[in-house]
Order: structure tokens, then sequence, then C-alpha cells
């Protein structure tokens, strides 16, 4: 249990630092303006379907894959419309992870 949740919440921080790079972790917010093309949601989206993808190689499990996919999503456009901060956001995330191994 507790592998399991470290290995979660690793795979989480690599995610969402060094996998998002700065062009994701920009212009996936819907405020930032950008001019090549590229819709903010699509941005999003890619960066939800990376952590959805290793919350199913750590659990293989399609359900936290599909709950990861969707809560991902709302959580950083919450934050990225001013409705929370990164305190908040990174303590939601980790909150989903303490969840996955709870119900498993």
């Amino acid at each position: 249990m507790t592998k399991l949740l470290f290995s979660l919440i690793a795979t989480h921080f690599l995610c969402d630092y060094p996998l998002q790079g700065d062009f994701i972790g920009k212009f996936k917010c819907r405020k930032i303006q950008r001019d090549f093309g590229i819709p903010w949601w699509h941005l999003m989206t890619a960066h939800a379907f990376i952590h959805a993808g290793a919350v199913l190689f750590i659990t293989n499990n399609v359900y936290f894959v599909l709950f990861e996919l969707i809560a991902h999503f709302i959580i950083d456009v919450l934050k990225c419309e001013g409705y929370t901060n990164i305190h908040v956001d990174q303590t939601l995330h980790i909150v989903c992870k303490i969840m996955y191994v709870m119900v498993r």
C-alpha cells in the first residue's frame, strides 16, 4: 500500500513538472494568449492524458484512469481560472492518489 501510494505521488510530480514542460504548462490555460492555433483544451487534455497514462501504468485500473483523466482536467482548469492556487491544486491531486489506494 505504501509502495503504491509512493509510486502514484512520484509519477504525479514527474508528470506535472518535467513531463508537462513549459509549453503545455503555460498554454493549457484558457486565458493565456496564443497565436499558433492550438486551443487551450487540446493542451489541457494532453496533460490530463499524460497523468491518466501514469495511473494506468501503475494501477491497471480503468476506473482510476477515467477518474484521473476527468479530475485532473477539472482541477487544473480551476487553477488556471483562478478559483484555486498551486497549493490547493497539488493537494487535490494527491487526495485523488490517496483515494485510489484506499479504494483498491
